[in-house]
């Protein structure tokens, strides 16, 4: 029992923890930013003032998380963000396909604490700020009003990734809140004051059949009116979650402060837009459909963004601009909305890609006049058009493991953010980033103490491509279709297709690359020939005259011709897919993109896989057999397909692969990283889209690692996950290693990248 007598006043408790970075935000930037950073080995403050964390990815929200593949909406191909991020997507891929938003909530949860440097404040907000000197913070005051506790958070570094970026402001960092004008960064589609100068926030539901009849009354502030939404023709009743993203206010108001406003309005939304489905008698399926779940806080996504030693801008993102000092890359397209949000006339959006990804500047990631600040997340230094890319939710996780390695860093050479601008701290800035799995566009990663470069590398059998076997059924060429294949100097190989055509013709057959190097855009045409065929069942053969100057990818499309079919395959490789210029009704009306003049993006035409399991390959046969899948591919960067496909692949005959390096002499190891294919085309939507399968078919399940005399050091068993790192208590001098691969999830065995430490 507590007894205290009466007195004038009492002081809340208060606790105070030091550590060497505090991350104020633990959305899914501030949670990858802390897993990072205590795999660095920094003790971590991570502050979030909601009960979960996840921010708009959580069960709070409800969206989807999305970076640079779009919905396989854009030409950006194997272009998913690495590191913790893909982790925690390939772990809710793999226990959660069906896209259930608590869930999600778990593994997120559960990752961030299994990091015993973490320190995890939830339900804590930060208030105030403490300064050593007017550009230096020294401390965070936060409260957490379940506990009823004052902390005092002190660390030589911080890192706001709260959204509204309540550090920075608090500490007198520069800040930008609106749009820019065209004319400051050369911005053709910097938007006027009739389209707005902010983005709005979004509310979204959830429905269920309960089978039997649910009436609905809704509540005194429900919308009334729907038509005073523009599109309310486009409501349905099987639209749920973040289909409604376009249930949007706000960007007309201060995005900050009347945040409550703009949360009832659109409750006043979400409740008229369920009475319309339910009461209005369009919708006769919904008798037995009951509203299952509203949210409670609306998904941000614009106010504050911090100002750094450099805005990215939108030439950066189209121009796809190379920086020194990447760090992160996006790829989601600049996607504008009207500040009206739902109420406002026309598209709820505008959406306009660039031909690949592009990279972000470390200069990006810091303030420019508070010393010790790294800046994460939406809040990062970008104009607001190209905040339109970089807001997304996975290139925020990009961002951030790049801070957490940088604040790693800062902590073990005693620097402050902007030291890291030194070309020996950069390089190895870069490396160890590569080392976590992040991908850094346009930039050549060498790896010093790497010991795979000096190793013989040799394999039990290696993909000579000369065949992808017909073994499914026909598909109509009602749009054109193209085999995007890696292809080596010299004379082009002679390719044949089996058809079924309707009547005899011809079909027009094309070579095309990308004018950019690793990009996947086809906008160079190398050669067109003209193939007849004949009716019924036959093979065609597309023999180009074109000598390949450059090694590369290049596509292989066969053009419309309706009446006429081609066979498939549903074998599958790395590194190997079929395109169509049938575009994703999901995220685009035409399959060419057609921005109006002068606002400074690019006209392409988009080409795009199907998601699986309908994506097939186009059955083949390739003379001479194609010759990029060497062993040697697993010692350099990058691990993904990006110029070639980087990856020793075993040939599908193989039943047993085996991977071997031999040194001359032996040498210490004390870690080994083996870098599988986890399909970095596929964008892996963390909650309400469905997925068909658990583990990506490209992925290895079964291994061995072994030394020397077939020592083993690792036995692994049903592996999921893109990365394998097995870190040893004391180094272990060996002459060879080995992997023995008993078994895959689908396809042929595969691996991009072994790094040997």
């Amino acid at each position: 029992m507590i007894t205290e007598t009466a007195c004038d006043s009492r002081s809340l408790r208060e606790e105070e923890i030091e550590s060497d970075l505090v991350i104020v935000g633990g959305g899914l930037a501030g949670a990858c930013g802390a897993i990072t950073a205590a795999r660095e080995g920094m003790k971590v403050v991570l502050v979030q003032d909601r009960p979960v964390l996840g921010g708009n990815a959580s069960s709070e929200v409800r969206l989807w998380i999305l970076g640079a593949t779009s919905h396989l909406g854009n030409n950006n191909r194997w272009s998913r963000e690495g590191g913790v991020m893909n982790e925690i997507m390939e772990e809710n891929l793999y226990r959660n396909r069906q896209g259930n938003a608590l869930i999600f909530d778990t593994i997120l949860l559960e990752k961030v604490i299994e990091e015993k440097n973490v320190t995890l404040l939830l339900n804590t907000a930060a208030y105030d700020v403490e300064k050593s000197d007017p550009d230096t913070i020294s401390a965070v005051r936060a409260f957490c009003s379940q506990n009823s506790t004052q902390y005092r958070l002190t660390a030589p570094l911080f890192c706001d990734a709260s959204g509204d970026g309540i550090v920075g402001f608090l500490a007198g960092a520069a800040f930008r809140m609106g749009a820019e004008t065209k004319e400051e960064f050369n911005e053709g589609f910097a938007p006027d004051k009739s389209y707005g100068e902010l983005l709005g926030h979004s509310m979204y539901f959830y429905s269920k059949d309960v089978g039997t009849p649910v009436k609905f009354t809704p509540p005194s502030w429900a919308l009334k009116d729907i038509t005073k939404i523009p599109r309310y023709r486009q409501f349905s009743s099987n639209m749920q979650g973040c289909n409604f993203w376009w249930l949007e206010y706000g960007g007309r108001l201060d995005t900050i402060h009347a945040t409550e406003d703009i949360k009832w309005e659109l409750w006043k939304v979400v409740y008229g837009v369920w009475n319309y489905i339910k009461n209005s008698g369009k919708f006769p399926e919904a008798d037995t459909m009951t509203l299952e779940w509203v949210g409670h806080i609306p998904g941000k996504r614009e106010s504050r963004r911090f100002e750094g030693d450099y805005m990215i801008h939108q030439r950066d993102v189209v121009e796809q601009t190379h920086f020194d000092d990447v760090v992160a890359h996006g790829g989601w397209s600049v996607d504008l909305h009207p500040a009206d949000g739902v109420y406002a006339e026309g598209a709820g959006c505008n959406q306009w890609h660039s031909k690949g990804v592009y990279g972000i500047p470390y200069r990006c990631y810091y303030s420019k006049n508070i010393n010790n600040l790294f800046l994460a997340g939406r809040i990062i230094s970008a104009t607001h058009v190209a905040f339109g890319t970089t807001r997304v939710m996975a290139t925020c996780a990009a961002g951030a493991q790049a801070v957490a390695v940088a604040a790693a860093l800062c902590k073990e050479r005693s620097l402050q953010p902007r030291d890291i601008m030194d070309a020996k701290h950069l390089g190895d800035l870069q490396v160890r980033l590569d080392r976590i799995g992040q991908f850094l566009p346009g930039k050549t990663i060498v790896d010093p103490d790497d010991q795979t470069a000096t190793a013989a590398i040799s394999a039990s059998s290696t993909l000579s491509l000369a065949e992808i076997p017909a073994n499914q059924d026909w598909m109509s060429l009602d749009h054109g279709w193209a085999m995007l294949l890696p292809l080596n100097t010299g004379a082009c190989p002679r390719f044949t297709f089996e058809l079924n055509a309707q009547q005899a013709g011809s079909l027009r057959v094309e070579l095309l690359r990308s004018q950019k190097k690793g990009n996947f855009t086809p906008d160079e045409l190398v050669e067109t020939i003209v193939v007849p065929f004949e009716e019924g069942v036959g093979n065609i053969t597309a023999q180009f005259q074109s000598h390949i100057d450059t090694a590369g990818y290049y596509f292989i499309k066969l053009c419309e011709s309706p009446g006429a079919e081609v066979r498939l395959s549903g074998d599958r490789l790395t590194g190997v897919l079929a395109v169509t210029n049938a575009y994703n009704k999901a995220v685009a009306t035409s399959s060419l993109q057609s921005p109006p003049e002068g606002i400074g993006i690019d006209s392409f035409e988009f080409w795009l896989p199907k998601r699986r399991p309908e994506g097939c390959n186009l059955a083949m046969g390739i003379e001479p057999a194609i010759e990029l899948f060497s062993p040697d591919n697993v010692s350099s960067y990058p691990s993904r397909p990006t110029e070639l496909t980087n990856a020793w692949i075993a040939s599908p005959k193989d039943p047993a692969p085996e991977l071997q390096l031999q040194w001359q002499d032996p040498i210490e190891i004390s870690q080994v990283t083996l870098e599988f294919d986890p399909d970095w085309d596929h964008p892996m939507e963390s909650v309400l889209m469905t997925h068909p399968e658990e583990v990506v078919p490209f992925m290895v399940k079964d291994f061995d690692l072994l030394t020397d005399d077939d020592q083993v050091l690792a036995e692994v068993r049903d592996h999921h996950g893109a990365r394998y790192s097995l870190s040893l208590n004391e180094a272990l001098k060996v002459q060879s290693l080995k992997v023995k691969i008993h078994a895959t999830h689908g396809a042929p065995a595969a691996i991009f990248r072994v790094r040997v430490l």
